[in-house]
């Protein structure tokens, strides 16, 4: 079969022929219907050979979608030709987090060497892929997989991270979108969609603002330094009472602490890395940050109900599998609006 792989450190992933895989006890095998690109996947072909703990070859797609395949032994009670969803941040199923459906905070996984697909395990993108477990399959049902495979991320941890401070999102309050990428594009649809906040975007891209906006932000900023000047203007002085921050690097970090008010979250979901002042005179008073992993297993299937019904449109291009990657460079050149999705 065909899959995109990861395979030299430091050089772009490539489509290769390799054997398809069959599934072993517990395990069932899905044909591949859609798989979702991501930042994340960027982030790790990044890593100097030093820090690269993935494993080579290895098969990208952490956002995966297909129909059940093959059964492995002594998997019961799902039928073949189902069409699915893949629950990406695997776990144990036996520690108090994953009984939860937590498995994004599974305690065990790092001791056992469980590993996400397209993190560490075989991903999406291939013509098959293998699941280790039918927990890890949510079933889309009328949803069109193409459409809706980055829901899995891309749907899934803003998801997470807006729930975590839905009490703060009260009629009259403010959330701040930093980086209307993949991830930030839906989060404002997702805060539109959930919550009676004002909702502010900001990013350094013209284009994404127009976008932003078009997706449902109410108002959208530059992102520089004068951006929380801006966001104060335009809450009476009071500033944001959650700032979701899609970036997080230093200086997204900073400007993020800037805008805050006092009882405020400050929502760390970027993969990029900064420090914050803490204490009592170092912010506005009580004051949090934090920084959400993924979601839950519950969480994806209401992430899917809402897709269901409020409409939530992942703006998505799609390319094949022998295209694929050239969506990763589109990506790592920031041209894409949205989320691309590979088809193969």
């Amino acid at each position: 079969m065909k899959a995109l792989q990861y395979r030299t450190i430091g050089q772009p992933p490539e489509v290769v022929e390799i054997e398809t895989p069959e599934p072993g006890p517990g395990q069932v095998r899905l044909k591949v219907t859609a798989a979702g690109v991501c930042h994340s996947d960027s982030f790790i072909m990044s890593l100097p050979e030093e820090q690269y703990i993935y494993g080579l070859p290895l098969t990208l797609g952490h956002e995966g979608a297909g129909v059940v395949d093959k059964l492995g032994e002594g998997v019961e009670y799902l039928e073949l030709g189902t069409s699915v969803a893949v629950y990406g941040p695997w776990g144990c199923g036996l520690c108090y987090e994953c009984a939860q459906g937590r498995e994004n905070y599974c305690v065990n996984a790092a001791k056992y060497g469980i590993l996400p697909p397209g993190l560490g395990s075989p991903g999406a993108m291939a013509e098959y892929m293998i699941v280790n477990s039918p927990r890890h399959l949510v079933p889309l049902g009328d949803l069109d997989p193409v459409k809706n495979v980055s829901l899995t991320d891309a749907g899934l941890t803003p998801y997470h991270a807006i729930k975590g401070s839905l009490e703060k999102l009260h009629a009259g309050a403010t959330a701040v979108v930093i980086g209307v990428g993949g991830l930030g594009h839906v989060a404002i649809q997702i805060l539109r969609s959930m919550t009676s906040a004002r909702v502010i975007a900001l990013d350094v891209s013209e284009e994404k603002l127009t976008f932003a906006t078009d997706v449902g932000a109410h108002q959208a900023f530059p992102s520089e330094p004068g951006a929380a000047v801006a966001v104060r203007e335009a809450t009476n002085g009071e500033g944001a009472n959650v700032v979701f921050d899609f970036v997080a690097n230093q200086a997204t970090m900073d400007l993020g602490q800037a805008m805050m008010r006092a009882q405020g979250d400050q929502v760390l979901v970027g993969v990029g890395a900064g420090t914050l002042p803490v204490g009592l005179m170092a912010a506005p008073y009580e004051t949090s940050i934090r920084s959400p992993y993924w979601g839950s297993r519950s969480e994806l299937y209401e992430v899917l109900d809402l897709a269901r019904g409020s409409g939530i449109d992942v703006h998505t291009e799609v390319f094949s599998l022998d295209n694929a990657p050239e969506a990763y460079e589109k990506l790592h050149n920031n041209q894409l609006l949205g989320r691309a999705v590979i088809v193969p």
